[in-house]
C-alpha cells in the first residue's frame, strides 16, 4: 500500500494506474528504501495478471557465476553441482510478472541474454538448446544511474533503451516530507497491533525532529526507527525528544550555526506555507515561544543559560517571559534580588 498525499507521491500513484493494465516494461529508479517492490507489486495487483505469478529477483544477492541459471534455469551437467535440471525464474513467471530489482548489477553476459528476453521473450537454459518461450510482464528497478553506466560502458546501451519504456522515478523521503506524519502514523499503528503496545509520537518537538531528519534509508529506515521507538518505549507511552536515536535528534534540533550564527533555511523545522496564506507575526512569535520554551526545558528552568544558548540578554528573556504571564510583575528591589540571583551559578529560577 502506497501512502502519502504529496504531490510527488500522487504522481507515482497516478503513473501506476496508467501503465499497471499495460504489458509495458518498467523501469522503476530511485534510493535504497524509497518503496521500489512496493510500487512493482502494485503495479502486478492492479494489472490482468494479478491472479498469476509475481516472482521477484535480487540480482545483487545472487552471485555472478550463478545468476544466468538462476534466471534461465539449467539441465542436468549443465555445470559443476547441476544434479538436476531446474526452471528458472523467468519460467516460473510465465503468464505473471518478473521483477528484476538492482537490474544494474547483471553481469554484461547475463544482460545480453536478458536483451533477447525482452525482444523476443524467449530463451534458452543454461547447457541447453531448447528455445522456451514465455509470456511475462518485465519490471526493473535501480538506485545506481544505468545512463551513467552505459557511458561508462557496464550496461548495454540497447537493454537500457528496452528497459526504459516506461520510466518510474521514486521521490526520496526528503522530498516528500509532509507524508512523513502519516507514514509514522500507520507503522506506528502496524508495530503497536504486533507488539501489543499503546506508544504513539505526538505534535509538536518530537514530530518536527522527525520531520526535519534528512532519511538517507528513506522509507526503509523510517519504518526500522518506528519499529525501535515501540519496542524500546515498553508497552504504552509517548515518545519524547530523548527517545528519538541521538543522530537524528543531532541533525535535526541540533543544527549546527553557520558563519554569521544564523540557521540556514534546510534547519528550520519543516513547514509548508497555506494556499490562502498565513498570519506571519504570529507563525515568527509562535516559533520564537517553541525555542524559548525548549532552551528553558533543556536548562531545567535556568534562564541565565537558556539566554545564553538562545544568544540573547538575560533581562530580554525574563522580559519576554513576563509578557506570557509566566513570570509575575515584579517590583524594582524584587527584580534586583531576582537578577542578582540568576546570577549565581547555581540559581535557578
Amino acid at each position: 500500500m502506497l501512502i502519502g498525499e504529496s504531490s510527488a507521491i500522487q504522481a507515482v500513484m497516478e503513473t501506476i494506474e496508467k501503465v499497471a493494465q499495460t504489458d509495458s516494461t518498467i523501469l522503476i529508479a530511485g534510493e535504497s528504501g524509497t518503496g521500489k517492490e512496493l510500487v512493482a507489486r502494485a503495479i502486478h495487483a492492479l494489472s490482468a495478471r494479478t491472479d498469476q505469478p509475481l516472482i521477484v529477483v535480487n540480482c545483487a544477492a545472487i552471485p555472478g557465476d550463478l545468476i544466468e541459471a538462476e534466471l534461465f534455469g539449467h539441465v542436468k551437467g549443465a555445470f559443476t553441482g547441476a544434479h538436476v535440471s531446474r526452471q528458472g525464474r523467468f519460467e516460473c513467471a510465465h503468464t505473471g510478472t518478473i521483477f528484476l530489482d538492482e537490474v544494474g548489477e547483471l553481469p554484461l553476459d547475463v544482460q545480453a541474454k536478458l536483451l533477447r528476453v525482452l525482444q523476443y521473450r524467449q530463451f534458452e537454459p543454461v547447457g541447453s538448446s531448447q528455445t522456451i518461450e514465455v509470456d511475462v510482464r518485465i519490471i526493473a528497478a535501480t538506485n545506481r544511474d544505468l545512463e551513467a553506466m552505459v557511458r561508462d560502458r557496464t550496461f548495454r546501451e540497447d537493454l537500457f533503451y528496452r528497459l526504459h519504456v516506461i520510466p518510474l522515478m521514486l521521490p526520496t523521503l526528503r522530498e516528500r516530507r509532509s507524508d512523513i506524519p502519516l507514514l509514522i502514523r500507520h507503522f506506528m499503528a502496524s508495530c503497536n497491533r504486533l507488539t501489543g503496545h499503546d506508544v504513539h509520537v505526538p505534535e509538536g518537538p518530537v514530530m518536527d525532529a522527525l520531520m526535519h531528519y534528512d532519511w538517507p534509508g528513506n522509507i526503509r529506515e523510517l519504518e526500522n526507527v518506528i519499529e525501535r521507538l515501540v519496542i524500546m518505549k515498553g508497552h504504552n507511552g509517548t515518545i519524547a525528544l530523548d527517545d528519538i536515536p541521538a543522530h537524528i535528534f543531532r541533525s535535526s534540533m541540533d543544527a549546527q550555526p553557520n558563519a554569521t550564527g544564523a540557521l540556514s533555511a534546510r534547519e528550520f523545522p519543516y513547514m509548508l506555507l497555506p494556499a490562502q496564506g498565513l498570519d506571519l507575526k504570529a507563525v515568527v512569535s509562535a516559533f520564537e515561544h517553541h525555542l524559548v520554551d525548549q532552551a528553558l526545558a533543556r536548562t531545567k528552568g535556568n534562564k541565565n543559560r537558556a539566554s545564553e544558548l538562545l544568544s540573547m540578554n538575560r533581562t530580554t528573556l525574563v522580559e519576554k517571559l513576563r509578557k506570557r504571564g509566566l513570570i509575575a510583575p515584579l517590583g524594582a528591589r524584587a527584580i534586583r534580588t531576582y537578577l542578582e540571583d540568576e546570577e549565581t551559578p547555581s540559581g535557578h529560577a
